[in-house]
């Protein structure tokens, strides 16, 4: 698949929002000493990175404003559920927001603080299926997907509310940072084994899709044009081997071994650093998220390209 770098930017950028919004909204859940104050930085940066994630998801359409009728399908389409969770989650975003600014709380804190936790999940997961969902693409039906973007949401997400939350006041517990150290871990793990089982799978053959048997044969009689379309730019896109391997490890080294090497040293260095490192971990994270989710479209291969 061709990487449109708009759809990208937008998976990984609302995707650590919504992380942020989770870890906010525990946070807000869990500590009766919460400062308002840091709870509301991180509200509003969430804020911000949703916002911005989904405002470049349209920049990849051909008529944007047309992009309202997505919201209309959502009994069968995980692409409009996730818009339409999307939006609501501002709900909950922006009371709690409000109350944090004027220092009142017209409603239940920790009901908001759930049900923004809750639905910033529940988007992400929307936003993995919208891709696990598709059955022409084998590499994205793997059961790993959905998990993997649960957990860069949670790893770049958490790490920049717990740099939120510790700056510059400097304390904070090793419980946090073992969170994270688990999640950079556990991801790690399993984009590897992503890796290993997509380099093992095939297109469906012709056959299959003409109806034949297995064994049977199929060939083109006559090549469908002469020259390259929409589908062979878009769903033809292939890279290198090679380049795919520097990649990869490109990718783990950012969003799993340097997170963990932070973490590490978070644990070791007195507390007034903890804060800092873990905003490197997020931005290691982020930038590993960013190398990982164009290999995610660059190494999947679509089926109708057996057709050409």
């Amino acid at each position: 698949m061709h990487p449109a770098f708009s759809v990208i930017f937008f998976t990984t950028l609302s995707g650590m929002g919504y992380g942020l919004w989770v870890l906010m909204g525990s946070q807000i859940l869990l500590s009766d000493s919460a400062n308002p104050q840091k709870n509301l930085s991180g509200l509003l940066l969430g804020f911000l990175l949703v916002a911005i994630g989904l405002s470049s998801s349209t920049l990849h359409l051909g008529k944007p404003l047309r992009a309202w009728r997505a919201f209309s399908q959502w009994r069968t389409s995980w692409l409009s559920r996730e818009g339409v969770l999307a939006v609501i989650c501002f709900i909950p975003a922006l009371i709690l927001i409000t109350q944090n600014y004027l220092d009142h709380d017209y409603i239940n804190k920790n009901i908001l603080a759930v049900a923004l936790s809750l639905l910033s999940i529940a988007t992400v997961i929307c936003t993995a299926m919208i891709y696990a969902s598709l059955k022409p693409i084998p590499a994205w039906q793997h059961a790993y997907v959905v998990p993997i973007y649960l957990l860069f949401a949670c790893l770049a997400g958490g790490a920049l509310g717990i740099s939120i939350i510790c700056i510059p006041s400097g304390s904070l517990s090793e419980y946090p940072v073992f969170a994270i150290l688990l999640l950079a871990s556990l991801l790690g793990v399993l984009k590897k084994r992503y890796w290993k089982d997509i380099d093992t799978l095939s297109l469906p053959s012709r056959a299959s899709a003409l109806g034949l048997k297995p064994d049977q044969i199929a060939n083109v009689f006559e090549r469908p044009h002469t020259e390259a379309n929409y589908l062979t730019t878009e769903m033809g896109f292939v890279l290198a081997r090679k380049h795919s391997r520097k990649l990869r490890a490109v990718a783990l080294l950012l969003f799993s071994w340097l997170p963990i090497v932070f973490c590490i040293a978070a644990l070791i260095v007195p507390q007034a650093f903890r804060g800092y490192l873990m905003l490197l971990t997020a931005l290691s994270a982020y930038a590993g998220s960013m190398v990982e989710r164009w290999l995610f479209f660059a190494e999947a291969k679509h089926a109708v390209m057996q057709y050409y």
